[in-house]
């Protein structure tokens, strides 16, 4: 059959996309940024669409499609997510293009404990369900639990971060009981689910029987990337919230932080759920977190991505301090910066309008880099920038080369962070 995968290109959707096409059906993917998903599987139909987009038209992107899994969602409101817009309204709009275009097996990945959990997710999540069971399709919903993949993105990134942290694991609500399942048990769900005689009408919530706690999966994570045991120590519930509140901000910079509010809410509810009914559609348990380690071994590339997740925002945010206060120097102290390049032969006037540029430039980088759509060409600009400032002091001051500070000299490591930063920017 030909299956439509909502959200194929995620972490749980990519997984869903690679079993269809091993179990042999044809795939088509849908979601708002599928350029690098059509690199990476070219053999699926992908379609650029926007779940939350009122005029989004479905048609074309239904045609020939036999069952939809549905696993586009958002986390918290943003600049460029809204939870009504994608888990309600969305939906909705999803569900009536279904019943035109004849389409009639619906797959929605929910999120287990939706039932009891708080805020404005769960209430979406709640409403997206009975917006299901009120349509006239064939509809199942499937609920996993905290999701592990060989791929990391979001709040499994944090847990892998958190993990390979220096001499201990810092963790909120660590004694909270967190079921998991492996998103391969939950691509291997949705082919169950797709067979004839599977059920229909209910949610399955995907778990592995076994309660294990946050700290017990910290300390399993640390293992499985080659770290030496390190106690888990419990974070202040300030600093989480402080945090959270950074993370928060940050969104409506176009940072779309796993330590939002959202998230830690979330976290300190737990995650549970009943996994006998996915037992029963698999034929077997959800594999739970030591069988998951054990059958995708971790190498040197998992333990670079714990270790650097958390210095991409370090990294930005030094050179977006950096750039931003030599910008302002300039403008402060004018008539210092202007007397370096007057040493050289510059006119004040002339001086005083490099100066003037520069320090402009520097505060335009600084600000781009706060802002996710304008750092990568921020990155660049830096880079840029130096390579500038370089070659204008070597022709005009290459005495600078020799200074005692190492005015010239200390900028090459600043480049080379830019670069960095470039490596480790993208989040999937």
């Amino acid at each position: 059959m030909t299956v439509l995968v909502i959200g194929g290109h995620g972490l749980i959707g990519g997984a869903i996309v690679a079993a269809l096409l091993a179990a042999g059906h044809a795939v088509a993917g849908a979601g708002r940024g599928v350029r690098q998903a059509a690199r990476r599987q070219p053999a699926v139909r992908w379609h650029r669409i926007d779940m939350a987009d009122p005029g989004a038209d479905w048609a074309p992107v239904l045609a020939g499609v036999t069952a939809v899994v549905n696993g586009a969602g958002a986390l918290q409101d943003g600049p460029s997510d809204r939870l009504a817009g994608v888990h309600v309204a969305g939906l909705a709009r999803l569900l009536a293009a279904c019943e035109t275009a004849g389409v009639r097996r619906f797959i929605q990945v929910s999120a287990a404990g939706v039932g009891d959990s708080p805020g404005a997710f769960g209430a979406t999540k709640r409403e997206a369900e009975a917006l299901l069971a009120r349509s006239g399709l064939d509809w199942l919903v499937l609920r996993p639990g905290l999701v592990l993949a060989p791929v990391a993105y979001g709040g499994s990134a944090l847990l892998r971060a958190l993990a390979a942290f220096p001499l201990f694991v810092p963790a909120l609500h660590a004694d909270r009981v967190v079921q998991v399942v492996g998103a391969d048990d939950v691509a291997a769900a949705v082919i169950a689910a797709l067979r004839p005689g599977a059920p229909s009408g209910v949610a399955i919530d995907l778990v592995a029987p076994a309660a294990t706690t946050l700290a017990e999966i910290l300390a399993g994570l640390r293992g499985w990337l080659g770290l030496a045991p390190a106690p888990v120590v419990a974070m202040p519930g300030l600093v989480a919230a402080m945090g959270a509140r950074v993370a928060d901000g940050l969104a409506w910079l176009g940072w779309r932080s796993p330590m939002r509010s959202t998230s830690l809410a979330q976290m300190a509810a737990g995650v549970q759920g009943d996994g006998a009914a996915a037992a029963t559609l698999l034929g077997r348990p959800v594999r739970g977190l030591g069988a998951w380690l054990s059958a995708h071994p971790a190498g040197a590339q998992e333990a670079w991505f714990a270790r650097l997740y958390l210095m991409k925002p370090a990294v930005i945010g030094v050179l977006a301090a950096f750039w931003l206060v030599s910008g302002l120097v300039g403008l402060l102290r004018p008539a210092e910066a202007s007397a370096v390049l007057e040493a050289a032969g510059f006119g004040p006037a002339l001086a005083r309008a490099v100066v003037l540029g520069g320090s402009v430039t520097n505060i335009a980088l600084g600000l781009m880099a706060m802002h996710r759509r304008g750092a990568r060409l921020a990155l660049w600009g830096m880079v840029a920038v130096t390579g500038a400032y370089l070659a204008g002091a070597t022709l005009w001051r290459p005495d600078l080369w020799l200074d005692p500070l190492g005015v010239l000299v200390k900028t090459l490591p600043a480049a080379m962070l830019a670069l960095a930063g470039l490596a480790v920017l993208d989040d999937r």
